[in-house]
């Protein structure tokens, strides 16, 4: 239970940064910003799904919460958070590193991780943009986490900080609790030598809210577990911890309904694409 305690900690504590910056520039938007810049800002954000899908690409799971945030205060669109989601690597590349994977197979799997990303944040915001689309600004969040805006800058993006920390540390605890008792053999038994269920399986792994996910998904690669397919989407669909933030933060349970659906059928369908024509890295 201490090694549970120490992971969940550990998690946690490395997300305050991105927390804390991402919080501060909301705050500066709604304070300092006029309604005619905030609009303008939104609607400038047709590159949004290539510049999130980049960022998404580096071995950190604080750019999927950042990105989070901002899509809950509609400061950026739907594809460009999908487009971080679905390049997110999260902790695959230092286990990949730490295993001796060759540089070329990592590039390649970051590719095609942020080239998914793009297409697909592309493509949503295109479709989304046709359809009506609740607006909800900042401080409409700044009203539901419950904090005095009014106090400062500083110490109201001091308790968003302090308040989401608390809810990830919450959600990790539980989180690992359940994959330690579990065991890492049966889901290895459930993915092994499955082409078809493999990805399906995979992506329901990615849709654990924590950075096991990826951890998990990129040994059971390289043990020769999985097909390269099967990570790919299991790869994809993890988000990390971004989707605590998003059902933490969102209060419209509908629309985070649709958009991990969007997620994991992009993730899977991918998989088993790759897998239909023999793909290896």
């Amino acid at each position: 239970m201490l090694e549970i305690l120490e992971e969940a900690v550990l998690d946690s504590i490395k997300l305050i940064p991105f927390l804390f910056v991402t919080y501060w520039i909301m705050e500066y938007l709604e304070h300092k910003m006029s309604d005619r810049h905030k609009e303008h800002m939104k609607q400038s954000g047709k590159w949004g799904p290539v510049i999130g899908s980049v960022l998404g690409a580096f071995p950190q799971c604080g750019f999927s919460v950042s990105a989070t945030n901002l899509y809950c205060g509609r400061v950026i669109t739907l594809g460009t958070l999908m487009a971080v989601y679905l390049s997110t690597s999260d902790e695959m590349i230092p286990v990949f590193l730490s295993e001796a994977v060759s540089v070329p197979v990592i590039l390649k799997v970051l590719f095609i991780k942020v080239m998914i990303g793009m297409i697909a944040g592309i493509g949503i915001d295109l479709i989304w943009r046709k359809g009506t689309q609740t607006e909800k600004e900042i401080s409409h969040l700044c009203e539901q986490a419950h904090c005095h805006c009014e106090e400062g800058m500083l110490k109201s993006t001091l308790k968003h900080t302090a308040h989401i920390t608390l809810f990830i540390f919450v959600m990790n605890l539980i989180l690992n609790s359940i994959i330690h008792f579990v065991g890492e053999e049966v889901i290895l038994g459930l993915l092994k030598n499955r082409t078809i269920l493999g990805p399906i399986l995979a992506g329901l792994i990615g849709l654990i809210p924590n950075c096991a996910a990826s951890v998990m998904t990129a040994k059971l690669y390289i043990d020769e577990v999985i097909s390269a397919g099967t990570m790919i989407a299991g790869l994809l669909v993890g988000a990390g911890v971004g989707l605590i933030v998003l059902v933490k933060e969102n209060q419209n349970a509908k629309e985070n309904l649709k958009i991990v659906s969007i997620l994991y059928l992009i993730g899977v369908l991918c998989g088993i694409l790759l897998e239909a024509v023999g793909f290896v890295l």
